[in-house]
């Protein structure tokens, strides 16, 4: 109901701009009745003045976004009302009550103060208001285009620090854009105001002298009488015109003078012209000494020094309250404040990822300084949503004092996962194993991979790549860092609030699949804890529809976490043999000695609390020796080394091996596809 209301309110209202549109084209070509006429020139004048109070109450000049559109109908209307007027004083010689009673009563029927009033109107408005408003328009236009960049790097970097959320750098976007399209807008639209001042001119000559040639030569009046008779109405109905159009001028002029606020004008007028008692009653003592001038009027200015001063009394005794009561309410924070849960209650909170760097890392993260940090760390998200499926949370960033200048730590939920040292202005030099000669510089030991390498100058980095080496800056070695750290701990960035946000969004489009998988089959808890495993085994979760299909086939029949993750990693088989297999389509694995395999089967205990393996100590110590014997001499071949068994001793073997070798991959048979060639370079044996 309220959507059917609201379209039927969208469509009257752009019947209603049409209809207005077509009147006012109707005015230009046909002659009206004089009430008509009234009724035109009172709503102008209306219009005219909600225009003026609109512009007064917007806290933003964004809210009135109409405004320059506005503002060319508006014109439009005025010229069609001009010559409507004309039309209307040249064939009848009268243009209805409202014009006369402005060129009779306003001017007191003397048509020469009626000019001069005119005349005065054009002046205030075309050389003042009208020409101070284009080029505020201008020059707001041509500013509001330069600072959109620096806006929207400080969106992105409040974005990545995790001050706003999505949406939010969304609806500030939004914003920015709507700003400078509305000065833009502004700067053209302030001509149409200035033609039109123009072309009121212009028409009040004309009809001055038409009418005069008319009155004489068809209504046969004398001189004075034709003289008289539409000069009056001219300028009853420049002044009836003028008055609208001025109106619609100063609203102009306060729009493009607007800064961003919190408040309206006039609230904004009374904060900052009263925000000073000192400066009101400087006013009123020198009000009250112009009193001793001689020949000036005394009483007005000892009116308006009473009352000025009297006001600077009053704010100064208010502000004498307010400084006592802020004293009072600050000493009573201090009281209750440490006692207060709402004191306490932010400092229970930790960011998902965060960054603490030392203060000589600052400029890394200052675009000003030339640090592009903030534009990598964007970047990382966007990646792990690609390779892994898993948002990432923002990532905030912190100077901390407290650490080395050079050092950097990432933290994952307060907890510090990873550290680092940095050179800012120095390049950092790795050998791939092929450069052979030594470059000069201080060595140190890459954060991420823990690799040999050496910080070198910018002097030297040209020299390094023809050297061979592998050279980055310092915010690729943190950018690395921070990527490996989110992808060696991505399970504990998905709780089950980011379960379910994933979820939703395949709901989206495939809701049957969830509708029968939650909660009916399983919960978001046991989801997750399948989402879990995946991903602590770096197995993406990107292609979530088929795990979701996969829990709700075999989710009937077994709530173990372990056993549906197996049945999962079944389903992604082609995913998994794409991302360990090289490009020939060969995987180079390690496999295991049956016997090996049965004794770890045999020993699997089941329990409520789940599986287990019970080997005896000393057998598990040469198993891993043996494991650890032959990954030595696989990575000495150049391959990564993967582990492959069967499925039933997969999770355990797992569980075994990263206790002593957490990077190790273990597959099973079964999530190999046939098209992939199972090459073995060596079976674990303990005979």
């Amino acid at each position: 109901m309220a959507q059917a209301a609201t379209a039927k309110n969208e469509r009257g209202s752009d019947l209603l701009v049409a209809i207005s549109i077509v009147v006012i084209l109707g005015m230009m070509l046909f002659p009206v009745p004089t009430f008509i006429v009234d009724v035109m020139v009172a709503f102008n004048l209306t219009i005219s003045l909600i225009t003026l109070l609109v512009t007064l109450y917007v806290v933003e000049p964004v809210q009135f976004s109409i405004f320059p559109s506005f503002l060319v109908i508006m014109t439009m209307f005025r010229v069609a009302l001009g010559i409507l007027i004309t039309r209307a004083i040249l064939i009848n010689a009268s243009a209805g009550n409202i014009i006369n009673a402005f060129g009779n009563f306003v001017v007191g029927g003397n048509y020469v103060v009626g000019i001069v009033i005119f005349i005065v109107l054009i002046v205030v408005q075309f050389i003042v208001i009208t020409s101070g408003a284009q080029r505020v328009a201008e020059v707001a236009a041509r500013f509001t285009l330069d600072a959109m960049p620096g806006k929207q790097m400080s969106i992105d970097a409040d974005l990545n620090a995790g001050l706003i959320t999505e949406s939010q750098a969304r609806a500030k976007r939004e914003s920015i854009s709507a700003e400078a399209d509305f000065y833009g807008a502004m700067d053209g639209s302030t001509k149409f105001i200035r033609g039109d001042s123009i072309s009121s001119i212009i028409i009040i000559v004309v009809n001055i002298i038409a009418g005069f040639i008319i009155g004489i030569m068809q209504l046969k009046m004398s001189f004075v009488q034709a003289l008289q008779t539409y000069t009056l109405l001219t300028v009853g109905a420049g002044i009836t015109l003028q008055i609208p159009s001025l109106l619609v001028s100063v609203s102009t002029g306060i729009i493009v003078t607007r800064a961003a606020s919190v408040s309206n004008l006039g609230k904004q007028i009374v904060s900052q012209v009263f925000s000073s008692s000192r400066v009101i009653a400087i006013a009123a003592g020198v009000s009250f000494f112009m009193v001793f001038i001689p020949g000036i009027p005394k009483i007005p200015f000892i009116i308006l020094s009473g009352l000025v001063g009297y006001v600077a009394y009053t704010m100064s005794e208010n502000q004498k309250k307010d400084d006592i009561k802020q004293k009072k309410e600050e000493e009573k924070e201090k009281k209750v404040s440490a006692g207060t849960p709402e004191s306490v209650m932010p400092l229970l909170h930790f960011d998902p990822v965060e960054l603490e760097i030392g203060y000589a890392l600052i400029p890394l993260v200052d675009p000003e300084q030339g640090g592009d940090l903030l534009d990598s760390i964007t970047s990382i998200r966007k990646q792990t949503a690609l390779e892994f499926g898993i948002i990432v949370p923002p990532i905030r960033i912190r100077d901390n004092m407290n650490l080395p200048p050079n050092k950097y730590v990432i933290k994952m939920h307060g907890v510090e996962v990873s550290v680092g040292e940095l050179m800012v202005g120095r390049y950092l030099a790795m050998n791939p194993g092929t450069a052979k000669d030594k470059i000069q510089g201080y060595d140190t030991t890459e954060p991420t991979f823990g690799l040999p390498a050496t910080w070198i100058t910018q002097n030297d980095k040209n020299r390094a790549v023809a050297l061979g080496y592998t050279v980055v800056d310092a915010s690729a070695v943190v950018t690395t860092h921070i990527t490996e750290t989110i992808k060696n701990n991505a399970s504990e960035l998905v709780g089950r609030q980011e379960v379910q946000a994933l979820i939703e969004n395949v709901k989206e489009n495939y809701p049957a699949v969830i509708e029968e998988l939650i909660p009916k089959v399983l919960t978001y808890g046991e989801v997750q804890k399948v989402l879990h495993r995946l991903l602590s085994e770096r197995v993406s979760i990107r292609n979530l529809l088929i795990i979701l299909e996969t829990l709700a086939d075999y989710g009937i029949k077994t709530k173990d976490p372990d056993h549906l993750t197996e049945y999962v990693r079944q389903s992604l088989r082609k995913q998994i043999s794409k991302q360990y297999a090289d490009e020939d389509r060969v995987l180079h694995v390690i496999t295991f000695d049956p016997e090996i395999e049965q004794n770890i089967a045999d020993s699997i205990q089941y329990t409520e609390q789940g599986a287990f393996t019970a080997l005896a100590p000393e057998y598990l110590q040469r198993l891993f020796s043996a494991i650890a014997d032959k990954t030595e001499k696989i990575v000495s071949q150049g391959y990564q080394p993967i582990v492959l068994c069967s499925s039933i001793v997969r999770p355990h073997l797992k569980r075994m091996i990263d206790k002593t070798m957490p990077g190790l991959v273990v597959l099973a048979y079964n999530e190999i596809v046939p098209e992939v060639e199972i090459r073995s370079l060596g079976m674990v044996e303990m005979r």
